[in-house]
């Protein structure tokens, strides 16, 4: 008996040099809780000091105490400290999103109107004749002639620009990305629908190379190592596996670039020049555009005499506004077609 009160006499000392036996008020429940299992352990297994020490350590690291202050509720994190600036930020986001919100609005407004005004005033003069003729001997106010030249002239000088534009647009970007590294690249009078191609080659080809190399550094690199790993050289990597993965995106940049030029006219109005005939050659002569049409059109301006039986004062601008629905709507077929054509080149269709 006597040596069993020593025990728990040692075990009482041991426990307040570790402070297992203080205040009830400082350690807590979870403390009172060790503290009786502590006791019965030492007294049922008669153990020692030593060992209800440190089996003390392990409850101690075994059991966490329960902290009250993570049964509390997690509140969502107020924007600002107090009301007003929390209204203060309310009040701004809704302005910007109702801001954001009109500003598109108005952009769809102003699309609706062009393509309202477009519509019902180049409709009306829209016919297989205006389509199907040029303007070769006609003058002055007369209800005759068509752009059938103009659209050979577009098609044509635009073709042209693309055959240019888009091989060497597309050989500039392979080499950019896949050899260059970092590396940075470096008779006046005379008209001709070959003068207008090279003109708008030199703005596609800008367009071509920037929207290309974009698509062709979307193209994963472990595409390419795999490639590389399997002894396929690099110009069979670069026709099989990186044009074939990015033929998609590479089809819809061109299709932009030749929407961007198609509606140009200072440098076919410089280079191409004016011609009221049709002209299939582009080597030779000059050849007329849609846009370059529409401006000689909308700016040309009609004197009726006072008894004139076939003259219409407002026959040109009535035909610059046929001219612009009819290349709108070809820009539009265009974009539709490259998205098609873009589909079903897509990896995976």
């Amino acid at each position: 008996m006597r040596e069993e009160n020593q025990n728990q006499g040692d075990l009482k000392l041991k426990q307040e040099s570790i402070g297992i036996g203080k205040d009830a008020a400082s350690t807590g429940a979870v403390s009172r809780g060790k503290n009786d299992k502590l006791s019965a352990l030492s007294s049922s297994d008669n153990t020692s000091a030593l060992q209800a020490v440190i089996l003390e350590r392990k409850l101690k690291y075994q059991e966490k105490p329960e902290n009250p202050e993570s049964k509390r509720k997690v509140q969502p994190a107020r924007l600002g400290g107090d009301k007003a600036l929390s209204f203060r930020r309310r009040f701004t986001n809704t302005a910007i999103g109702a801001s954001m919100w009109l500003c598109g609005l108005l952009v769809l407004a102003i699309l609706v109107s062009i393509g309202y005004e477009l519509i019902s005033r180049g409709i009306g003069i829209i016919s297989p004749y205006f389509l199907s003729v040029s303007m070769k001997g006609v003058y002055g106010g007369m209800q005759a002639g068509g752009i059938y030249h103009a659209m050979v002239g577009t098609l044509l000088i635009t073709l042209v620009a693309a055959v240019i534009s888009v091989p060497l647009g597309l050989l500039v970007a392979i080499y950019l990305t896949e050899y260059a590294g970092n590396t940075k690249l470096i008779g006046p009078a005379y008209r001709s629908g070959l003068m207008g191609a090279v003109a708008l080659s030199v703005l596609m080809i800008p367009l071509v190379v920037r929207s290309s190399a974009e698509m062709l550094r979307l193209v994963p690199n472990d595409l390419r190592e795999a490639s590389y790993a399997l002894g396929v050289p690099k110009w069979r990597t670069v026709v099989s596996i990186v044009l074939r993965t990015s033929a998609a995106g590479l089809v819809t940049s061109v299709v932009v670039a030749i929407a961007r030029i198609v509606g140009e006219t200072a440098p076919l109005l410089i280079t191409a020049g004016m011609f009221d005939a049709i002209n299939s050659n582009v080597f030779s002569g000059r050849m007329e555009t849609l846009p370059v049409y529409i401006y000689q059109q909308y700016t040309s301006t009609v004197s009726c005499a006072a008894h004139a039986v076939n003259c219409n004062p407002t026959i040109n601008v009535d035909r610059a506004w046929g001219a612009a629905l009819v290349l709108v709507f070809a820009v539009l077929v265009l974009n539709l077609g490259a998205r098609f054509v873009a589909k079903k080149l897509s990896i995976g269709k």
